[in-house]
């Protein structure tokens, strides 16, 4: 089972989710819920992502319930912080970006995610040790 330290902080993931989910749904492009938000960007597009983020919202949702979902949430956001930093890394997010512009802000967020990533796991590791 879930302490209630994990419980919540794999509700505070379905939360942000939620804010994502909507934050795209309305092309609200803001730092945080958009992590290429200063990209150029089809409509929708991200229509299409805030659809996928609601699968997201579930999994984490079942996943601050039920400690057997856990580890699948975490293992999903791992592939998340994976797949940001391909991106990141990526010549097609070169070719869109003005000359000279960083990627600091989009690994500053890949960081916050991985950050997140790094404190679901020490929770579920910590739970597992007081079964």
């Amino acid at each position: 089972m879930n302490s209630n330290l994990t419980k919540y902080a794999f509700l505070a993931g379905a939360a942000y989710f939620c804010c994502m989910a909507t934050a795209h749904f309305f092309s609200f492009k803001v730092p945080i819920l958009f992590v290429y938000y200063d990209t150029p960007f089809y409509a929708y597009q991200d229509k299409i992502i805030s659809f996928a983020v609601c699968a997201y919202i579930a999994l984490f949702y079942s996943a601050s319930q039920h400690r057997a979902v856990a580890l699948n949430a975490i293992i999903v956001l791992a592939i998340t912080v994976l797949g940001l930093s391909s991106v990141n890394l990526s010549n097609e997010l070169a070719s869109v970006l003005k000359e000279g512009q960083s990627t600091m802000p989009y690994w500053l967020q890949t960081g916050a995610i991985a950050f997140y990533l790094a404190v679901l796991s020490g929770l579920y590791i910590k739970d597992g040790k007081r079964v």
